[in-house]
């Protein structure tokens, strides 16, 4: 049996070099450790954008680097639009002055939920241990 083709194009937008080994939505889901319709999701938000080989997608190198980014993102906690504006960022500006910018507000905006998050935890986790004593000590009585 003959071993399918490495799928290679050159992409119109410039996102792909001549040669450059492309993914196919399976192939990128597998690498990344999500599904093939997380990606699609990401896709019809607009924050990736395949280019086609024929019927099928193919994923770039750009596009993945945008999907870790995106996943970082997520996993930290912002939200698509804030991911999507960062995204949105890196192509105006070659330096990535404004990206950074913004992802060091986002970034200091989300540290300051997370602390106030662990606050509102840590009173909550006191009031249900003395809860827990309290009532641990009455029907230990009976």
């Amino acid at each position: 049996m003959s071993a399918k083709p490495e799928p290679t194009l050159v992409d119109p937008r410039g996102g792909s070099q001549a040669g450059e080994r492309l993914l196919t939505v399976t192939e990128l889901a597998a690498d990344l450790g999500v599904t093939p319709r997380a990606i699609r999701f990401y896709e019809d938000k607009g924050l990736i954008d395949p280019a086609r080989a024929g019927a099928t997608r193919v994923y770039t190198a750009r596009e993945r680097a945008r999907m870790l980014l995106i996943l970082r993102g997520k996993r930290l906690g912002f939200s698509l639009a804030e991911i999507k504006d960062f995204l949105d960022l890196y192509a105006v500006d070659p330096r990535h002055l404004e990206q950074k910018r913004a992802l060091l507000a986002g970034v200091r905006k989300r540290i300051l939920a997370l602390e106030e998050m662990r606050v509102s935890l840590d009173r909550t986790l006191t009031e249900l241990r003395a809860i827990e004593a309290q009532v641990g000590r009455e029907v230990k009585e009976g």
